[in-house]
C-alpha cells in the first residue's frame, strides 16, 4: 500500500479540481487528529443483523429477553426497554430500511416474527457463492447453524467433514466447533461432542474481555453451550460481556474493533499524504508496542491471532517512516511472513499449511519489497502465483472485501516494485488488471464493488490508486471529482463499506473510509506537480511503458505504489 520510490512523469496539477489541495488539507488533518495519544487510530465496529440476532435469540433462551438494562449490562443503549427490547428494535429498524441481505435477513426474520427461515440450499449458495471454494463446506455448516440457533425447526444437516479442525486458524477452529455442537443438538448427534469440542468453547469464556474480541464467534459459542448441561452460569455471564459492546442503537458488532489494522492502514495513508512527523510517530510506537512475540501482528488490541494482512501493512509503514530506526520490528514482521509461505509462492491469510489466498499474497509480496534483494526469490514466485490465479477478465478470486477492485489495486501495486525484472505471465497479469480498472469506471467518475453496482467511496479509493499507475490523467481526474464531491469537513460521506468477516458477511469500521480516501489522494499527490515542473520526455524507471489509457496497446502501471 505504500509510496513507490519511483514514479512516472508527473500530471500537470492543474488538470485537477481547485478545490483538491483544500480537500486533501482538510482530510489529512481530520485522520490526524483521530491518532490518540497512544498512537492508535480507534473507531468501534458497527451493529450488523447477524450478530444481533443471534443475541436476541440467546436473550430469550437464557430469560434475559426482560432484563433491565442494567441487569443486561445496557448503560449506554438509550432507555426504552431491556436487551432484548433495544436488539429487537435495531433489527426492525435495518429490515425496514431493505438493505439486508438474504441470510440475515431470514436470521432476523426468525427472531422477530417466528418466521421459519428459508430453505437453506439458497442461503447456502448466498453464501458460499461469494466465498473461496476451500471454505464451501465450513461455510455451508455455519450457515445451518446460526439458522439453527435462531430456529429450532429449521432442517439441519449433519456432515462430520465439515467440522475437521487440520489445518485451520485459531478462529476458525473455535467456529467449526461451536457449529458442530450447534448442529449435534439439532440433529441429533450429541453423541458426537467430545470432552475437547467442550473444553475448546469453555476455555474462550471466563475472560475479562470477549475472546479475541470476536463478539460473532463468542456468540456462536454461547449458542453451543446452551444446549448442554451445567453451562447456565457461563452463558449468562458470557451474554453480559457481550451486552457491553452493544451499540448505542441497540446492535451488536462483528468484532470489538480493528484499531490495529485502522491504525496500520491510516499510518501508511498520513505518511503518503504527507502528515507531520510526529503523529506518525506516535503510530510507529503504537504499533511496534502491538507486534506480537511471533513477529506479526493482529487485528485488534485484544486478539493474538496474527495474519499476513496487518502484518503486511504494519511493515510497510515503519519502512516508510524510517527503515534504520525500525529494522528489527520490520525484520521480524517479514520473518512472520515468509514462515507461512505456501509451496506454490502464495500466502495464507493466517497459518501456515492453509490454502494461499491472491489478496493476501499481494499484500505479503508488497512488504518483502522493502528488502527486495533479500526476497527476490519469493517476490518472484508471489507474482507468478497472481499471475496463474488471474480471472481471464482481470480480476481474482473472493478476498477479504466485497469490492473487486480491492485485490486488483493491491497486486498492481505489488507487481510495480521492480518493473525491469517481470516475466511476461505478470506483464499480461498487469495488463488485464489495469484494463478491468479503466473499463469499469462509471459515468459519474466512480467505481462500484461490482460491475453495473453504483460508484462508492472506498471503491473509488481503490481504483485511483490503481489508475494512478498508467499515463492518461483523465480516469484520475474523474476519480478526484467524485471524491472530491463526497468530502464533508475532513470526512467522506455515504461511504458503503466492503470489509468482510466471516466471508460473505460485510461489516462496518467508519473510518476505514477515510484512511483509504487519504490513501488515493497521497498517491495522487505522488503523480501531480505544478506545470512549470512536469519535465522528462522519457517514462521514469517504475513504470510498465505502453501508450496511454485507452489506445488498444494495453494499459500499464507506473511504479507509483
Amino acid at each position: 500500500m505504500r509510496m513507490s520510490e519511483a514514479g512516472a512523469n508527473p500530471w500537470p496539477t492543474e488538470l485537477f479540481p481547485s478545490e483538491l489541495a483544500g480537500v486533501r488539507q482538510r482530510m489529512v488533518s481530520a485522520l490526524a487528529a483521530r491518532v490518540g495519544p497512544d498512537g492508535a487510530v480507534r473507531d468501534p465496529c458497527g451493529s450488523r443483523v447477524l450478530e444481533s440476532a443471534l443475541a436476541a435469540a440467546l436473550l430469550e433462551r437464557t430469560g434475559l429477553e426482560g432484563a433491565g438494562r442494567k441487569d443486561a449490562g445496557l448503560e449506554r443503549v438509550p432507555s426504552g426497554g431491556g436487551a432484548a427490547d433495544a436488539v429487537r428494535r435495531f433489527l426492525r429498524t435495518r429490515m425496514a430500511g431493505g438493505a439486508v441481505e438474504a441470510t440475515e435477513r431470514s436470521l432476523a426474520a426468525a427472531v422477530l416474527d417466528r418466521r421459519a427461515v428459508t430453505s437453506p440450499g439458497p442461503l447456502v449458495r448466498q453464501v458460499t457463492g461469494t466465498a473461496p471454494d476451500f471454505t464451501a463446506g465450513r461455510k455451508q455448516a455455519l450457515v445451518h447453524a446460526f439458522a439453527a440457533a435462531v430456529d429450532d425447526r429449521f432442517p439441519a444437516c449433519w456432515n462430520e467433514a465439515a467440522f475437521d479442525l487440520s489445518g485451520l486458524h485459531s478462529w476458525a477452529a473455535v467456529q467449526v466447533t461451536a457449529s458442530k455442537v450447534i448442529l449435534a443438538r439439532a440433529t441429533g448427534n450429541t453423541t458426537r461432542i467430545s470432552d475437547e469440542d467442550v473444553r475448546l468453547l469453555l476455555d474462550t469464556q471466563g475472560r475479562p474481555h470477549v475472546w479475541e474480541g470476536n463478539v460473532l464467534i463468542h456468540l456462536s459459542v454461547l449458542h453451543a453451550l446452551s444446549g448442554l448441561p451445567g453451562t447456565g452460569t457461563v452463558v449468562r455471564e458470557g451474554l453480559r460481556r457481550a451486552l457491553e459492546h452493544q451499540r448505542a442503537d441497540g446492535g451488536l458488532p462483528f468484532v470489538t474493533d480493528t484499531d490495529t489494522w485502522s491504525s496500520a492502514t491510516a499510518g501508511v495513508a498520513l505518511t503518503a499524504a504527507g502528515a507531520p512527523r510526529n503523529v506518525l510517530e506516535r503510530v510507529a510506537a503504537h504499533l511496534v508496542g502491538r507486534q506480537l512475540p511471533g513477529g506479526g501482528w493482529s487485528y485488534t488490541d485484544l486478539s493474538y491471532q496474527t495474519d499476513v494482512d496487518d502484518t503486511s501493512v504494519a511493515v510497510q509503514f515503519l519502512h516508510s517512516l524510517d527503515p534504520a530506526r525500525y529494522r528489527e520490528p520490520i525484520t521480524r514482521g517479514l520473518d512472520s511472513m515468509a514462515a507461512v509461505a505456501s509451496p506454490d509462492g502464495g500466502y495464507p491469510t493466517y497459518v501456515a499449511g492453509a490454502p494461499a489466498e491472491c489478496c493476501m499474497t499481494a499484500a505479503v509480496v508488497d512488504a518483502l519489497t522493502v528488502r527486495p534483494a533479500a526476497h527476490a526469490a519469493r517476490v518472484r514466485a508471489g507474482l507468478l502465483h497472481l499471475a496463474a490465479h488471474q480471472r481471464a477478465d482481470g480480476s481474482f478470486p473472493p478476498d477479504w472485501s466485497s469490492s473487486r477492485l480491492h485485490t486488483v489495486f493491491r497486486v498492481l501495486l505489488a507487481a510495480s516494485r521492480s518493473p525491469r525484472e517481470r516475466p511476461a505471465e505478470v506483464r499480461r497479469m498487469v495488463e488485464r488488471s489495469m484494463r478491468l480498472v479503466l473499463d469499469r469506471q462509471n459515468g459519474d467518475g466512480g467505481w462500484g464493488q461490482q460491475d453495473g453496482e453504483a460508484s462508492d467511496v472506498i471503491s473509488t479509493a481503490y481504483g485511483l490508486i490503481a489508475v494512478c499507475g498508467q499515463d492518461d490523467p483523465q480516469p484520475a481526474l474523474a476519480a478526484v471529482s467524485f471524491l472530491v464531491a463526497a468530502e464533508r469537513n475532513g470526512s467522506v460521506r455515504g461511504a458503503r463499506p466492503d470489509s468482510i468477516g466471516p466471508r460473505p458477511f460485510v461489516f462496518t469500521v467508519p473510518v476505514l473510509a477515510d484512511v483509504f480516501t487519504v490513501l488515493a489522494l497521497g498517491h495522487l499527490a505522488r503523480r501531480t506537480a505544478p506545470a512549470g515542473d512536469v519535465t522528462g520526455t522519457g517514462r521514469a524507471e517504475g513504470t510498465f511503458g505502453t501508450g496511454p489509457a485507452g489506445d488498444g496497446a494495453g494499459a500499464e502501471l507506473a511504479g507509483v505504489g
